[in-house]
């Protein structure tokens, strides 16, 4: 009986020490995630401040800086106190954007832009531009590539004319601003050379032959590029995206079911925000990535079809092309 009374007591007493426990846990987990929380919270801030301390006092150049891409990153970098060269098409535009940076930002902690007129269209006016750009400063720290020139229809409306426009912006103009300021980084050896191309200059779909064909050029030019300048301490980055859109945070209303296939054509759903975009342009001049694609799930499963089952991508495709002719019939 004494035995029995014995082993009772013993295991409430085992009770009360788990509840005890149990109750202890329950106080501590909450601490636990708090302290998780801030820690990251720390670590955020600091990783934003590292990431745009990376360009303060470089030279950074943008080849468009009028576009939404453009103006984004002119809008980080002049907060981040780089010393901007802004380059477009358009002067007065261009004193515009300027002079919004100097409105917004403090005079004693940021450098005045300096503006550059520069059309890739144009070759035959880009060694004065690029003489220009090495002006400015007398070297480039950093160069962003951001310019880009867009078209969609079938093979047979393009014209040849078209064709070379296309290689112009999106390939031989970009390379000639290279080539001027490579020689400048290499004397240095210091610098960084960043992409901002298509994901189509890797997963090419309908309707954009001469368009992916220049990115897919462009592309190829940066994967040698990187390989060849390595040695010489000059980092060479390729940020693939679908396409910047102002409405990629907004969701679609009232949008019908679509096919697989539609979702690779379709612009709406797959498009980065500018901000996000700059984000990332930030992160890969700080921790210098090689490469980045930003892209949602679907254009990457794409992307791996096309590599590794290039029959199934075909047909998709294809099927894709199809439907939406007897569609428009």
């Amino acid at each position: 009986m004494d035995a029995n009374v014995t082993e009772v007591d013993e295991f409430w007493l085992f009770l009360k020490k788990m509840e005890a426990g149990w109750g202890a846990t329950v106080l501590l987990v909450p601490c636990v995630v708090v302290l998780a929380a801030a820690l990251l919270h720390v670590y955020a801030l600091v990783s934003g401040l590292l990431s745009k301390s990376c360009v303060r006092n470089k030279v950074v150049l943008l080849s468009d800086a009028l576009s939404t891409l453009g103006k984004e990153c002119a809008s980080v970098f002049h907060e981040g106190g780089a010393r901007l060269i802004l380059c477009g098409k358009n002067w007065e535009k261009l004193q515009e954007l300027s002079n919004d940076l100097m409105d917004a930002s403090d005079p004693s902690m940021t450098f005045p832009p300096k503006l550059v007129l520069l059309d890739f269209g144009q070759r035959e006016l880009l060694p004065d531009s690029i003489k220009e750009v090495l002006e400015c400063y007398g070297c480039v720290d950093v160069l962003i590539l951001n310019g880009n020139l867009k078209v969609k229809a079938p093979v047979y409306m393009l014209t040849l004319e078209m064709d070379k426009l296309l290689m112009d912006n999106n390939y031989f103009g970009p390379v000639a601003l290279v080539k001027g300021v490579l020689p400048s980084m290499t004397a240095r050896r210091s610098g960084h050379l960043l992409l901002v191309n298509s994901i189509q200059g890797k997963l090419a779909v309908p309707f954009r032959t001469s368009y992916a064909a220049s990115k897919h050029a462009v592309q190829a030019f940066f994967d040698c590029l990187r390989s060849e300048v390595d040695e010489l301490g000059i980092c060479v980055s390729t940020i693939s995206i679908t396409f910047i859109s102002s409405r990629a945070s907004e969701k679609q209303k009232g949008t019908d079911a679509k096919s697989f296939w539609s979702y690779l054509y379709t612009k709406k759903p797959l498009g980065i925000s500018s901000s996000k975009a700059a984000n990332e342009v930030v992160k890969t001049l700080s921790n210098k990535r090689k490469e980045v694609l930003m892209a949602p799930s679907l254009p990457k499963v794409a992307l791996y079809a096309r590599s590794f089952f290039p029959n199934v991508f075909f047909a998709i495709m294809a099927a894709g092309v199809k439907d939406s002719t007897t569609t428009k019939l």
